[in-house]
C-alpha cells in the first residue's frame, strides 16, 4: 500500500487532504502535536497520528519512518520549513505543498498585502509575477517556501495556490461574517463595491481532490487551486443564506467600506480570480462542486463549533482578519440605512 505523511493534518486543509488520501486507499500518517482531541480525530478519519512538532527534526524523522511515497505539507510557512523536510529528501518520494494565491503581485509589485490594491489580470495564471521572497510577511514567506521546494530536483513537488479557503476546521473563517448575521436574525446585509467584489474562493474539498490527484501523479508543477467559479460577494451571501435558511435584504453602495459599514472579508476593489486550466490539464481535475454546493459543510461546522463557546475564542482569526474593524457593527449599519432612507 502507498504511504503518505501529512504535516498539519489536524487543521482545515490538512484534514481534507488526509481524508482524500485515505479515501483513495493510501496508508496515511499525520504528524500532530497531540493537543486536545487531535489524535482521536485523526484515527476517526482512518489515519494514524504520530505525536510531535514538525520543527523538531527528530520528530519529523520519526514520522517519516523508513520513507513515504508522498509528503503533504499543509502548514509550511517559509523556506526554513521546506529545508527541514528536504534534509530528509531520501525518505520522500514526492511532495504536495500548500502555498497561497496571496503570493501574486502586479507589474508595480503591489499585492494583497500592500496598502495599494494590485491590478491583477482576470484571471491570474500561475506564471504571474509574485512578491519577493523573505520572512517579513505571509506572502513573502510563502514565496520563499515555494522557491526552496522548486529549486531542487530530488523530490517532485506540486505547489498548490488556494484563494479564500472555506471548509470545516478553520480558525479564520470568512463565512462566519455572514453566518453570525443569520444566527443574530439580522434582516439586512450592506455590501461595499456594489456587492460585485470577486475574491476567488477555494473549498477544502477542492484542495483535497487536488492533493490526491497530485499524489497519484507525481511531478513538479505550480497550480492554482480554487472553486470552479469566482462568485461575487453578493452571490456568496446568497449561497450562505440558502444553507442557513435566513432571508436577508441586500443593500449595496459604490466604493470601499465606509468605516465598518459594507465591510466583508471579500470586499476588494478589483478582481482576484484564478485561472484553473493548468490543474485540469496537469491532473485532469474536475472540481467536486461549486461554492454553493460545498459551502454547506463549512456553515454547518461553524454553527456547531460556535455553540461551544464565545465565537471570538473559537474563531480567533476573525478579529485578526478584521484588522481592528468590526464586521458586526450593526449600530453603524442601521445609521447608514436610516440616512439612505431620508
Amino acid at each position: 500500500m502507498a504511504t503518505a505523511l501529512v504535516l498539519g493534518g489536524s487543521g482545515q486543509i490538512g484534514q481534507a487532504a488526509t481524508r482524500a488520501l485515505v479515501g483513495d486507499g493510501w496508508d496515511v500518517r499525520v504528524l500532530c502535536r497531540g493537543s486536545g482531541d487531535h489524535a482521536a480525530r485523526v484515527r476517526s478519519w482512518g489515519a494514524e497520528p504520530v505525536l510531535g512538532d514538525r520543527r523538531d527534526d527528530a520528530a519529523l524523522a520519526g514520522a517519516l519512518g523508513p520513507g513515504v511515497d508522498v509528503l503533504v505539507d499543509a502548514i509550511g510557512f517559509d523556506g526554513r520549513d521546506a529545508t527541514a523536510v528536504l534534509a530528509h529528501q531520501d525518505l520522500v518520494g514526492s511532495a504536495v505543498v500548500i502555498s497561497t494565491a496571496g503570493v501574486y503581485a502586479d507589474a508595480r509589485g503591489r499585492s494583497l498585502e500592500t496598502d495599494e490594491f494590485p491590478d491583477l489580470p482576470d484571471p491570474v495564471v500561475e506564471t504571474q509575477a509574485t512578491v519577493a521572497p523573505g520572512r517579513d510577511g505571509y506572502a513573502a514567506g510563502k514565496v520563499a517556501y515555494e522557491q526552496a521546494w522548486l529549486g531542487q530536483d530530488a523530490v517532485p513537488v506540486t505547489v498548490l495556490r488556494p484563494g479564500a479557503v472555506h471548509g470545516p476546521g478553520c480558525v479564520q473563517p470568512r463565512e462566519w461574517t455572514f453566518v453570525k448575521r443569520a444566527l443574530d436574525r439580522r434582516p439586512v446585509r450592506v455590501l461595499a463595491f456594489d456587492g460585485t467584489s470577486r475574491f476567488h474562493t477555494t473549498s477544502t474539498a477542492v484542495i483535497g481532490d487536488l492533493v490526491r490527484r497530485a499524489a497519484a501523479r507525481p511531478g513538479t508543477r505550480v497550480l492554482n487551486a480554487a472553486d470552479p467559479q469566482a462568485l461575487t460577494v453578493a452571490q456568496i451571501g446568497a449561497a450562505i443564506d440558502a444553507v442557513t435558511g435566513h432571508a436577508v435584504e441586500t443593500v449595496t453602495f459604490a466604493g470601499p467600506p465606509r468605516g465598518n459599514v459594507g465591510l466583508t472579508p471579500w470586499a476588494v476593489p478589483g478582481p482576484v480570480v484564478m485561472d484553473l486550466g493548468a490543474a485540469a490539464r496537469e491532473l485532469g481535475q474536475v472540481a467536486p462542486g461549486g461554492y454553493a454546493q460545498t459551502v454547506g459543510a463549512a456553515v454547518e461546522w461553524l454553527i456547531e463549533a460556535a455553540a461551544h463557546g464565545d465565537w471570538r475564542a473559537v474563531f480567533p482569526g476573525v478579529a485578526r482578519m478584521a484588522g481592528g474593524r468590526d464586521f458586526f457593527d450593526y449600530a453603524a449599519e442601521d445609521e447608514h440605512l436610516a440616512r439612505s432612507a431620508r
